[in-house]
């Protein structure tokens, strides 16, 4: 009995996993990671709007550049992961159409910031803003928008660690999915059979965690030093990697290693290097940059046009004043010819 107990105990203290990650509406699947990865989008443009609006920029201009950025992103975060990970989809019973299978997981971050930023670099100059003051507005969103795709792994039950008797270990299930038994990700988790490494290091939640304490570090940093010229980016990225550096060495996925570490490994420790030189040099440009510098070319020509349009009117009510005392009539023109005749003296001599 205190066996049994124990047990029970020991499992009421770790993490359960969630039977399944698609659910579906007739035909429609309806799949956590893709509603975590939109929803992601949506906050990390919603803070990115306020934060650049703050800063001093035209409102409305990043939902702008996201237009451009997501798309690219998405694209890149996807190339990124087929290329890194290509044993997955090419070789030998491999199915390459797999690699257009977003849905089923599988972004690399830096395919989608390095795309992404190309994307936004193109909506930047159609609105005549600098691209290093848009990436310091939207640092603290991209790394939140990281954290809360984060949570599409875990219904994914995907990119977990080894096996943990810590009391916050993740239970992870067997699922089963008639059509195709290989297809564990669109499967269901049917009597809660554990797999044989369960309960494993939730590396997903330790990554999760980690993006928010990066998020709050970089927005205090943001408002207290009133950094700029792309030195909030490159503080993310630095700590984003500095994480991802040791929770990427605790991950028991399949991945490349080259010289013994793993792909993403090796990205983090350049990544973080080229970091923090960009964050040293950057220092060097001075001062934030000016909030008219951040100001949309379609707002400084309304502008223009503006002033041009007032100072045209300003210039027409004289020449209609003149008008109407050319058409008044002579004994008002001759009253204030007598008037001027016996005073002609300035008011300023008088």
């Amino acid at each position: 009995m205190a066996d049994v107990n124990t047990a029970s105990a020991a499992f009421l203290a770790t993490i359960p996993s969630p039977d399944q990650g698609v659910w579906h509406i007739g035909p429609v699947p309806i799949r956590a990671y893709a509603l975590c990865i939109i929803a992601g989008i949506i906050v990390a443009i919603w803070l990115g709007e306020r934060r650049w609006v703050n800063r001093g920029g035209t409102k409305g201009t990043v939902i702008d550049v996201a237009v451009f950025a997501v798309p690219f992103g998405l694209v890149g975060g996807r190339l990124y992961h087929v290329i890194t990970d290509n044993q997955l989809y090419f070789g030998e019973g491999k199915n390459p159409l797999n690699a257009l299978k977003i849905w089923d997981g599988g972004l690399g971050i830096w395919g989608a910031i390095a795309l992404g930023a190309v994307g936004a670099l193109i909506a930047c100059r159609r609105r005549g803003i600098p691209l290093p003051a848009m990436a310091d507005a939207l640092a603290p969103g991209i790394v939140i928008a990281q954290a809360i795709g984060r949570l599409g792994n875990y219904f994914n039950q995907e990119l977990y660690g080894a096996h943990t008797d810590l009391p916050w270990g993740l239970e992870i299930y067997q699922r089963y999915n008639p059509t195709n038994p290989d297809d564990f990700l669109n499967g269901i988790a049917i009597g809660h059979v554990p797999l044989p490494d369960s309960p494993v290091h939730p590396t997903f939640l330790y990554e999760l965690i980690w993006n928010l304490g990066v998020a709050l570090l970089v927005i205090w940093a943001d408002k207290k030093f009133r950094l700029g010229h792309g030195r909030v980016f490159a503080l993310y990225v630095a700590g984003y990697t500095a994480g991802r550096f040791w929770i990427e060495m605790m991950r028991t996925d399949t991945a490349n290693h080259i010289l013994g570490l793993r792909v993403n490994v090796w990205t983090s420790i350049l990544l973080f290097a080229a970091a923090i030189a960009y964050f040293v040099l950057a220092a060097k440009r001075g001062p934030r940059e000016a909030p008219e510098t951040l100001w949309s070319k379609d707002v400084l020509r309304e502008d223009a046009d503006s002033a041009s349009a007032s100072a045209a009117s300003e210039t027409a009510e004289p020449s209609e004043t003149h008008a109407e005392v050319a058409a008044a009539p002579d004994t008002v023109r001759d009253s204030a010819a007598d008037k001027a005749t016996e005073d002609p003296k300035p008011d300023a001599e008088k």
